[in-house]
């Protein structure tokens, strides 16, 4: 009988997840899945989860690869990758925007520190769009920036929304303005790069 994937062990995590990577696949670098299995077989396996993390972000893949990911990091107490490895579960479940962010400067806004960047801020985001009652709408969506472990006032750089009611984003397109919100003024301008929608059968 297999075992439950929550027991697996981190070698068996990392080869779970190779498995679901086509073999055509590879990174910029030109690794592929058969370089990953040369380091699990000399028990490299942080930089094998590294390479698959590298493989993953270059193409979709399912949930459970991503899934296998995050308990693999977790068990290596690499927090920052298990983070960014939870984080693609939730894109594939909710869906993800990607948009170019500038934050207000610290004397223009109530903030005045940098943002963290590792998803855990769930600002609001004004969508252009009014609720029944006339109103302004908003969504909530929680925030990684790209590349960067933080966004200081007045900064700018690419960062990845994952909705927290998908159902609120779905009329967000490239091109489009929104603006974010900590509280009734604005935080911070958006343009919104790629829009992507949950991804069905992902359970």
């Amino acid at each position: 009988m297999a075992r439950n994937r929550c027991g697996m062990d981190v070698p068996e995590l990392l080869e779970s997840a190779s498995l679901l990577v086509p073999e055509e696949t590879a990174t910029g670098n030109d690794f592929t899945v058969r370089d990953i299995w040369d380091y699990l077989v000399q028990d490299e396996w942080e930089i094998a989860l590294g390479l698959l993390t590298e493989l993953g972000d270059g193409r979709p893949l399912p949930l459970p690869f991503w899934e296998d990911l995050a308990r693999a990091a977790e068990q290596l107490r690499l927090e920052r990758s298990a983070a960014w490895c939870h984080w693609r579960c939730s894109e594939i479940r909710n869906g993800s925007v990607r948009a170019d962010l500038t934050l207000r400067p610290a004397a223009e806004a109530r903030r005045t520190t940098s943002i963290p960047g590792a998803g855990v801020l769930r600002p609001m985001w004004d969508l252009g769009h009014l609720s029944s009652t006339g109103e302004r709408a908003v969504g909530i969506a929680s925030l990684w920036v790209e590349n960067m472990p933080t966004l200081e006032p007045g900064g700018r750089a690419t960062v990845r929304l994952v909705p927290l009611a998908p159902s609120h984003w779905t009329h967000v397109q490239p091109g489009q303005r929104i603006t974010m919100h900590e509280d009734s003024t604005v935080a911070g301008t958006a343009v919104v790069l790629e829009v992507h929608r949950p991804t069905t059968g992902t359970s």
